[in-house]
Formats: structure tokens, sequence, C-alpha cells
């Protein structure tokens, strides 16, 4: 069946906007007390859903009723939706949050997948090929300032409350303030991880005489989006504020500038940052690494800033790529659409040696064994060459279970393999034993929460910094911490003993680890490879990274950030268009495909303010 995720989901009533605005799983945030106050703060959201220069400027329908906001509930009420806004409202174009198109499909990790001509401009993302006239362009530009448009509400009608007669408490005015600056840095931050330059959207007072409409795109805006960051840091607390999860407090805060400064290559401003929260205390890896992809140990203790999702029978508050990234077939699908499948290249990476120590030259590494040529009912003997545990945490794959949905049978629940090969991401899809947690229709949509930032994040760029000091052996310290946890991690049970028919009858030890599988630490001695020199030490840095965050976003924008991304990805190319012929002529060209260009339609609105790449022509 062809069915394409932007329908589906692209217009919500205001009904069900309500509800997602309400219902942001445990923060527990106060219900809106009359369905009038609630349509009123939906119908300011739905006013910056257009593609006109009006978003940045048209005040709220029902703007008479103001006083229902300019008290400390509406202020509130906006900021939670703000929150909310953090996922976006289109499945492709805009991938926020998760950064599934961009930071992953765009990169080595993970093809489109599903059929070739759907979502078709999906493939102009995949192959490096976009023309201003796509439309993900526009959804992702709508996207991040829509998030603004939200922050900036907040900080206005904050003003305007504390200015009446029932003002916020003075402690969380300042706390309301710096979440939603905090807010107003990330969703430029996202506008700017696609765009190479973009304005910088505030409040109608802090720009003083310059119309929102009329701030142009001279800069990527790193200045400001480190000021509202400082801001932020400067005046919220070490905890969450009001005590609820989800909320962004001083470290969360502290995480995104840092990640602003690696994007720089300002690593040196990037560590004060990175090492107060390591030094903090605040936060400790789970002994699990699953714990991080499941609903149980959602908030948990590695947790620094996380996006909330729920489902209920009536509607949901979901990271929008759920249900496309499932499988359309088989047990586990869901209905999902059979998006997002892992490449070659991806499942290649988590071999490792005899030593259980990852392979970091891409060219030294042993084609591994995949079924895309492979019948359900063939017998298929999966690769039995030591694996990285992590691999199938990340990599739903044939002959291994897939979060308790049963033995993944390989072609029978894959969409088109020929088209986006045999493999599925994991770390989105909820376990079965979760599926009670989700009660919205028929689950395609999940309650499972998105870790955006994790102490696992802050201790591999700690790493990353220490290389570049020359600190070799406290690089290899943190990288080993990570690895120590891979080592320690449950490793996926379920050990297939044949491999025939395995949709109707695996044999199957349940005791048994399902793959052949190793990791180790670096050895703990100074001097010993990788982490011998500084240039064998960044090797082994950067692939702990893309292991430790598979399919999760950051890849494309790590491998640009390195200023190896043309190298990798060219060689990428080369590698697994044996697997996917889709791939065949494609080229990434730096400086033309490190970023993608602005949105035609918003460039024609904003004439003379607006200006293209250079890349793509004026």
């Amino acid at each position: 069946m062809q069915v394409h995720g932007q329908h589906r989901n692209s217009s919500f009533s205001v009904y069900a906007l309500v509800y997602n605005v309400l219902t942001i799983k445990k923060i527990a945030m106060k219900r809106i007390k009359s369905l009038l106050t609630a349509i009123m703060v939906i119908t300011a959201l739905l006013v910056t859903f257009s593609c006109s220069e009006e978003f940045l400027t048209k005040k709220p329908y029902g703007v008479l009723a103001g006083p229902s906001l300019t008290t400390p509930d509406g202020v509130e009420y906006l900021l939670t939706a703000a929150y909310e806004a953090t996922k976006g409202r289109s499945i492709f174009g805009s991938a926020m949050g998760t950064d599934w198109t961009y930071g992953s499909g765009a990169s080595d990790d993970c093809y489109k997948g599903t059929e070739p001509g759907d979502q078709s401009t999906y493939n102009d993302v995949e192959r490096w090929e976009c023309l201003p006239s796509n439309p993900y362009m526009r959804e992702r530009w709508r996207d991040c300032y829509n998030g603004v448009a939200c922050c900036n509400l907040v900080l206005e009608y904050l003003k305007l409350t504390q200015q009446g007669p029932t003002p916020v408490p003075d402690a969380r005015a300042k706390e309301i303030e710096g979440e939603a600056k905090a807010l107003r840095a990330w969703f430029h931050f996202q506008a700017n991880k696609i765009f190479k330059n973009i304005p910088y959207i505030k409040t109608q007072e802090e720009l003083g005489d310059i119309k929102p409409e009329e701030v142009p795109n001279t800069s990527p805006c790193w200045d400001e989006i480190e000021a509202d960051l400082q801001w932020a840091i400067d005046n919220l607390p070490t905890t969450r504020p009001k005590g609820q999860k989800g909320r962004i407090h001083k470290y969360a805060a502290e995480a995104i500038k840092a990640q602003a400064h690696m994007y720089q290559n300002e690593l040196s401003l990037a560590k004060p940052l990175l090492d107060d929260i390591l030094n903090s205390g605040a936060f400790s890896l789970v002994s699990e690494y699953g714990w991080n992809f499941d609903m149980t140990h959602e908030n948990n203790s590695e947790s620094i800033f996380e996006l909330q999702c729920a489902t209920t029978s009536t509607g949901h508050s979901s990271m929008l790529l759920a249900g496309a990234v499932k499988h359309q077939k088989g047990a586990a699908s869901c209905g999902g659409w059979g998006f997002y499948q892992p490449s070659q290249s991806l499942f290649e990476a988590f071999q490792v040696d005899a030593n259980g120590l990852p392979v970091l030259d891409p060219a030294l590494r042993d084609s591994l064994a995949n079924d895309i040529k492979f019948k359900g009912s063939d017998e298929f003997h999966p690769t039995d060459h030591l694996l990285d545990p992590r691999v199938d945490y990340t990599i739903a794959r044939r002959g291994v279970d897939f979060k308790g949905w049963g033995i993944h049978p390989g072609e029978p629940w894959v969409r088109n393999p020929n088209n986006g090969g045999p493999f599925y991401t994991k770390k989105f899809m909820q376990a079965a034993s979760e599926q009670s947690l989700n009660s919205y229709g028929t689950g395609f949509y999940n309650g499972l929460n998105f870790r955006l930032y994790r102490l696992s994040h802050i201790i591999l760029w700690r790493a990353e910094c220490a290389v570049e000091d020359g600190q070799l052996d406290y690089a290899r310290q943190l990288v080993n911490m990570i690895r120590n946890r891979a080592k320690s991690t449950t490793p996926i049970k379920g050990l297939c003993t044949t491999y025939k028919n395995l949709l109707t009858s695996p044999t199957v030890d349940w005791n048994a680890p399902a793959a052949n599988y190793k990791v180790e630490p670096y050895p703990d001695e100074s001097g010993q490879y990788p982490f011998d020199t500084q240039e064998n030490a960044r090797l082994a840095v950067r692939e702990e990274i893309r292991l430790e965050f598979a399919t999760e976003g950051h890849r494309f924008f790590d491998l640009r950030r390195w200023g190896i991304i043309s190298q990798v990805l060219n060689d990428y190319v080369a590698r697994d268009v044996r697997v996917r012929g889709f791939l065949t002529g494609a080229v990434f060209e730096p400086g033309r495909d490190e970023y993608w260009p602005l949105p035609q339609d918003q460039l024609d609105i904003q004439k003379g303010v607006l200006q293209q790449d250079p890349a793509y022509g004026k």
C-alpha cells in the first residue's frame, strides 16, 4: 500500500491541537480551565502556521480576550505550547527534534527506504540534489520559525502579565524567560543546521525599529543563539523548573550551548560548559544502553533534555517520525510506512576485531552478509562476525528478536528490500511489552520520548575536546566510560538455531545471545593504539560517536563540523551502491551540499530581505 505521511498529519483540528498542548506526558502542567481559553491559546499558535511573513507579526485571533493570557496561567499555557512545537508538525521535511531526514537520511547512516516513488522529495535530500522549490525546505523553515514565534509570544505575554494586576512571581518569571529564550535559541539552531544563514527573530521590543519581516539572513546567528542560551544559563535553576520532567534547566541550556560551540569548532568554549555538567554530579550513565530508547526508563539519570511524548485514545503528542519509520508489514508494523532503513555502511561499522575493538578504517572492514536478495522462505545465515552489541539495539535485522515482537523474518516484514535494503531502525519503536502504554488507534504513533541530550553526548564531546588538547589518556578514559557501558549492557537474547521459515517456525534458544557479540574498552595504557597519536585518537572518538548515536539524527552534521563530509559520503556511495542501486551517480559536492537552499516561496515573500545561499544561485 502506497502511503504518504504528510497527508495523514497535515491538518489537526483545533481540538486535537488543544489535546496535544495539554498532554505533554509527565510534565503535569496545569490544565486549561476552559475550552474558550484553550482555543485562544491554540489560535495564537495556528497563526504561526502560515507560509507568509505574517507569522512573524500577526496577533492571535480573539486578541480582545487577551486578559485570559496576561495571567500566570495564560503564560504557562503558551510556554507549554512552545515545548510542544519542538516536535514540529511535518513528518518528513521538518524532521524536528530527531533530524532523521537531514541528520541521518542525508548521511551514510540510513536510506530513505520504502518505495522509489514514495516521498520522492526525500530522494533529493538523500542524493544531495535539493532545489529551493523542494517542499521539505519550506516545512523545515516553517516549523523552526513557528517555534520561534511561540517563544516570542511567551516573552511578550510574560511582560504584559508582569505589568498587570496578577504578575507571575519574580523567581518563576525568570525561569519562564529562561526557558523561552533557551527554546528560542534551539529553534534557531534547528534552522541554522539546515540553512547556512538565517534571520534571528526576537520580540518587537527587542528588535526596536526593525520589523520581524525586515530582519535579514546575513549570518548563521551564532552570537544571538549563544546570547539567548547564556541568559538561560545565568537565570535557570540546576533542577527542573516547577519540578516537572521535560523542562529545560541550566544544564540543558549548557548542553545546547556546548553543542553550538562544537558545531563552530570552538572546542575551548564548549569545554567549560561540558565540564560543569560532568562535575555537577546531577547525571549518571544508566546501566543498560537500551534504557535510552524505551518507555519504561524515560527521564532517567542520563537524560539532560528529553522531548516528552504520549498517546491516549483520543490523541497523541508523539515524535512525528514514529509511524513513518515502523515496519509496514508484520507483527510489529502497527500501521507503519517502512521509511528510514539503516545502511549497509552503518551495519558494517558495528563489526569489531578479535579484541572487541572497532575497525576504524572502513577500507579494512569485512563485507557482512545481508539478506537483501532472500525471500522469507529461503535459508539465510546471518553473519557470525564479531559485532558490537549496540548493533542490535539500533538495527532491526533478520534472525534477531525485534523488541519482543518476535524473530525478525526478513523479507516478509520489509516493504521493498530492493529499494530500501533489508534493515529497519529500532530506537523509535515501542517494545511489545510497552504496547499497552499506547492506546491511540492502532499504535501508529507511540508514547516513546526522544532523548535529545543525554550524558553520553557530554562525555564524548568532552573526549573530542581532550583529543584536540592533546590529552589522549583522558580522551581514552572518557570513551571507555561509553564502551564499558556497552560491555555491561545485557545483549539481545534469542539465538536462532535454524534459519529457514523464520516467520512461521523458528527454533530459538532464548537464553543465548542473538549474535556473536563482543565489545571491550580500549587498553588502559598510555601510548596504545588508537590513543597513541592525536590523529588515531580523533578517529576513535568520532567512531564511538557514530556507534553510540547511530540513527539519532547527528551523523551528517558531525561529518560537516569535522570537515570530512565530502570524503566520507562519496566513499559511502562507492561502497553502498552495491547494495542500493538508487545511489548510482550520486555525488556530494563540498560547498554546495553542506547546507540546503532557502525555500523559494519564502524568498519570494521577503524579496530584498532574505538572500539565497550563493551555492544555489540568487
